[in-house]
C-alpha cells in the first residue's frame, strides 16, 4: 500500500476515493467494518427509500464507535473525500445523503435507552422510528418521533420534527437534551444548551453542518393506546372530505387529535385519504365522526398501540418498487375552504400535465397543527423555525416517477407548485424543502449568521462541506 502522505498529496480525487477506504479499514477498530462493491452490506448501506436518492459509493463504512467516527471524519477531511451520511436512507434530495465518495452508514448505532430518573432516552442515530417505538412502548413512555414506517432518527430530529405528539410537547427538535457529536476533528462531545448554546441551537435545525451525531437524548413522555390509523376515498365523495377537512382544521382544538389529510392524483384520477390519530384509546365524539362517515373503499382505524399503529401505515414507496420522489415544502398559513380548492386546483393540473410522463403519484399533503405548537420551546432557542410567532402548517408535495430521463420535469412541477401555494415570508421546512432552497429561508438572516460563526469555529477547514445537505 502507498505510504499515507502520497495518499494525501499527490493522487487524482478518484483514487484518493478507493485509498480513503483502504485507509480507513486500516485505522479503525474491529467495532468497525468497511464494504465494497458486491458485498450484500455494501447494497443495504448505500440503498435508500427512493431510487432517486441512491449513489454508487466507493464504499461504505459502518462504524461501531464514536471513536471510530472521528477517525473515519478525520481521513475524509485529510484526503478531501466526498462522503455521505446515512441514518435511515429517507433523504429525498438526491446526494443529501448518499455519494459517489464514501458512503457512512450509522446502522451499528442502535441504541435506544431509556432512564426513568431523569425521563429522557438515549436514542442512536442509526435507528429508525419503528424500533425506537416498539422499545418505548414496553416502557410506557414515548418520544417525539416519525409519523409514519420507516423514518430515520436523525434527518427527521435534526430538520425539525413534526410529530402526532407535537399539539402537545413540540417539535422533536424542541425535545432534544442533549446530542453526541462527532465534530470534524474527530472528537466526540457532548453538546447542551449548558455546554455551548450556539452549537446546540444550530444542531436544531441545522443538518449535519457541524459534524456526525451518534446519539441523541430526548425527553420522553407517558404514552399508552392511541386510536387511529389509515383511510381512503372515492373521488366522488371529494366535496364531503373537503367539507370535513376545513372543519377539522378550524374547530378542532383537542391536543392529543392529529390528522394527515392527503389529496392525490394516480392512474387517471383523484384520490383522498387521512391518517386520522387520538392520544388515547378512544376519541370524543365529534372529531373525527364527519370523516368515518365517508365511505371508504380502505379504512384501517382502530385503537392499539403506538408502536402497531406507526407499522400499520403503509409506505408510498421503497426501493423495490423502483420509484423516483421528490419533496417540497408548501408553507400554509391557513386550511381554509379557499386554501384547500387551490389545493385540489393544482391536483387538478398536475395530475393529468405528469401522467403524459409515464406511471407517476401526485400528492399533497396538509398537516393541520394547533396555532400554539411552536410555544412548547422559548422563542430564539432552534435554528428552525427562523420564528416563533406563528405557525404556517407544513404541508408537503410528493411527486413519485419512473424514469431517470424525466428528473427534471418532476423537481420543477415540484418547485413551481410550491411557489403557487405557498404563503411568502414563512420559515420553510428543511425536512420537506427541495434541493436549492437558500438556508436563509429556513433559518432567517439572523439565525443564518449565528450558525455561520458557530460553523467556522467549529468546521474551520470545512470538512462537512464534503457531504451533503443543506449548507450554511
Amino acid at each position: 500500500m502507498l505510504p499515507t502522505t502520497a495518499l494525501l498529496l499527490g493522487l487524482t480525487g478518484t483514487t484518493i476515493g478507493f485509498h480513503g477506504c483502504q485507509l480507513i479499514a486500516d485505522e479503525v477498530s474491529s467495532a468497525t467494518d468497511v464494504y465494497y462493491p458486491g458485498s450484500s452490506s455494501y447494497i443495504a448501506d448505500n440503498e435508500h427509500y427512493a431510487t432517486s436518492s441512491s449513489q454508487v459509493s466507493r464504499c461504505s463504512v459502518e462504524p461501531g464507535s464514536a471513536e471510530d467516527v472521528g477517525i473515519t471524519l478525520g481521513i475524509l477531511g485529510k484526503t478531501k473525500t466526498p462522503f455521505g451520511i446515512k441514518g435511515g436512507g429517507h433523504a429525498t434530495n438526491p446526494g443529501f445523503s448518499s455519494t459517489t465518495g464514501v458512503q457512512i452508514a450509522m446502522t451499528r448505532f442502535n441504541e435506544v435507552t431509556y432512564d426513568p430518573a431523569t425521563q429522557t432516552a438515549v436514542i442512536g442515530a442509526g435507528n429508525i422510528w419503528d424500533d425506537v417505538y416498539e422499545i418505548l412502548d414496553a416502557q410506557g413512555v414515548n418520544v417525539v418521533g416519525g409519523r409514519v414506517t420507516g423514518i430515520g432518527v436523525a434527518g427527521f430530529t435534526l430538520g425539525g420534527g413534526y410529530s402526532w405528539l407535537s399539539n402537545q410537547y413540540g417539535l422533536a427538535l424542541d425535545n432534544v437534551v442533549a446530542y453526541e457529536l462527532v465534530v470534524p476533528n474527530g472528537t466526540a462531545v457532548t453538546v447542551t444548551e449548558g455546554s455551548d448554546p450556539d452549537l446546540f441551537f444550530s444542531l436544531k435545525g441545522g443538518g449535519n453542518n457541524y459534524g456526525i451525531v451518534t446519539r441523541f437524548t430526548l425527553k420522553t413522555h407517558p404514552q399508552g393506546a392511541v386510536w387511529g390509523g389509515l383511510a381512503s376515498y372515492n373521488a366522488s365523495y371529494i366535496s364531503a372530505f373537503t367539507a370535513a377537512s376545513v372543519k377539522f382544521c378550524s374547530e378542532v382544538t383537542d391536543p392529543k387529535a392529529g390528522m394527515i389529510i392527503v389529496y392525490g392524483y394516480t392512474s387517471g384520477q383523484v384520490i383522498l385519504s387521512t391518517q386520522m390519530f387520538y392520544d388515547g384509546p378512544d376519541p370524543p365524539d365529534g372529531i373525527f365522526d364527519d370523516f368515518l362517515a365517508i365511505p371508504a373503499f380502505a379504512q384501517d382505524v382502530t385503537t392499539r398501540s403506538f408502536s402497531e399503529l406507526i407499522n400499520s401505515t403503509v409506505p408510498t414507496i421503497n426501493a423495490s418498487t423502483g420509484y423516483r420522489t421528490v419533496y417540497n415544502h408548501i408553507p400554509t398559513l391557513e386550511y381554509s375552504a379557499s386554501n384547500i380548492e387551490a389545493v385540489i386546483d393544482e391536483v387538478n393540473f398536475w395530475g393529468p400535465v405528469l401522467s403524459t410522463h409515464g406511471p407517476n403519484v401526485v400528492a399533497y399533503s396538509m398537516e393541520p397543527f394547533l396555532p400554539n405548537l411552536l410555544t412548547h420551546a422559548p422563542a430564539g432557542s432552534s435554528a428552525y423555525p427562523s420564528s416563533r410567532d406563528h405557525v404556517a402548517f407544513p404541508t408537503n408535495v410528493n411527486l413519485l416517477w419512473l424514469s431517470e430521463s424525466e428528473d427534471d420535469t418532476f423537481h420543477d412541477a415540484a418547485r413551481r407548485t410550491a411557489e403557487r401555494l405557498g404563503a411568502e415570508g414563512e420559515s420553510i421546512y428543511p425536512n420537506y424543502a427541495l434541493y436549492g432552497t437558500p438556508v436563509v429561508d429556513m433559518f432567517g438572516e439572523e439565525g443564518v449568521k449565528r450558525m455561520e460563526a458557530t460553523r467556522e469555529r467549529v468546521d474551520p477547514h470545512g470538512v462537512m462541506m464534503l457531504t451533503g445537505g443543506f449548507k450554511v
